[in-house]
């Protein structure tokens, strides 16, 4: 798993949509539902590119923003 410090995801947020993002895994999930981005984490560095991140089904983020506590 990624290491991203505290601090760095305290100010990120999904480029697309402003929403606060989580940390899981080598992903960062963008909290807002209507959109469902995750961005990866690649040598320990968010990669915050609309064209990087995928869009996740609803299952997995539901389960994901029950796994951060959102």
């Amino acid at each position: 798993m990624a290491d991203v410090p505290k601090e760095l995801l305290e100010i990120l947020v999904c480029p697309e949509t402003k929403a606060r993002v989580v940390h899981v895994g080598d992903w960062l999930y963008s909290t807002d539902p209507a959109t469902r981005r995750r961005y990866p984490i690649r040598d320990g560095i968010p990669i915050m590119l609309i064209d990087e991140s995928e869009v996740v089904d609803p299952a997995e983020f539901d389960r994901v923003m029950a796994e951060a506590k959102v």
